[in-house]
């Protein structure tokens, strides 16, 4: 850290504890011609922008061509489930497939990280509680996903978290409900839709959990895939090692990893 400047954080979650006035001073260094603090990106490796949130929470089935065929009509309540920090990678890192899986799939999503803690929150003030966006790689253990009615146990496995590569704030995304979303296996598009066609707004699924729990600041909000993920192509595709995915999202970057596998990483 620079001493001329002693007041910038750690981290992306110190920084967005610290509140509103603090970022303020953080653009307003960033904003200096001369700006001695500045590394050129080609010299440093991005980790997650957020890396130990409180909470990761997932939306499921929540784009008009992910819903069950069987099932048309509009669901009432989001179905939500949880993902922890230890999954949670950063742009680069590898996707790691474990030993006990041989059906690990990849879902493009956009996740919301909270900027303002809150409970109830009104939905006219659901925006004002965003700090920004990135984009989330929620991949899925699809055999342990299947086990049980609960998904959790496919979605939390080492490195299943992928997410990146910045946190682009809530100011330099105008309509986050309109965003082209995407995601390439070796370079073929297996996905591609629009946040336009969420069942759920960002709006509403703030309101919704804030009903349920607290909101923390820098907790994590993955609001769900659109249709293209693996296990429902015919034949199924699965990630293997050797793989590379990139999730995109309009206006708020790539997100790069390749893929690799358990025993490969065992003795590193």
């Amino acid at each position: 850290m620079n001493l001329a400047n002693p007041f910038l954080p750690p981290d992306m979650l110190t920084l967005l504890r610290m509140g509103d006035a603090t970022l303020s001073q953080v653009r307003d260094v960033l904003a200096e011609p001369q700006n001695h603090m500045s590394i050129p990106l080609s010299e440093v490796r991005l980790g997650p922008p957020i890396s130990n949130p409180s909470k990761i929470i997932c939306l499921g089935l929540n784009y008009q061509d992910h819903s069950p065929k069987s099932d048309p009509s509009t669901p009432v309540f989001p179905t939500i489930f949880a993902k922890y920090a230890n999954c949670i990678v950063g742009p680069g890192d590898p996707i790691i497939i474990p030993s006990v899986s041989d059906q690990v799939d990849y879902e493009a999503e956009l996740a919301v990280v909270i900027g303002k803690r809150g409970k109830d929150i009104p939905l006219d003030q659901a925006i004002h509680h965003i700090a920004g966006y990135t984009c989330f790689n929620d991949v899925s253990a699809r055999d342990y996903q299947s086990r049980t009615s609960q998904w959790l146990q496919g979605k939390t496995f080492d490195t299943f978290g992928p997410m990146g590569p910045a946190l682009v704030t809530s100011d330099e995304i105008s309509d986050p409900g309109t965003l082209e979303i995407s995601l390439a296996l070796n370079g073929q598009t297996m996905q591609h839709s629009n946040t336009s066609h969420l069942i759920f707004s960002i709006p509403q699924i703030i309101v919704y959990l804030s009903q349920i729990m607290t909101l923390e600041v820098g907790d994590v909000l993955s609001t769900g895939t659109p249709g293209g993920v693996g296990a429902l192509r015919n034949p199924p595709v699965f990630l293997k090692a050797g793989d590379q995915v990139e999730v995109r999202i309009e206006g708020v970057g790539i997100l790069y990893n390749p893929v690799s596998v358990e025993s490969l990483q065992k003795n590193r």
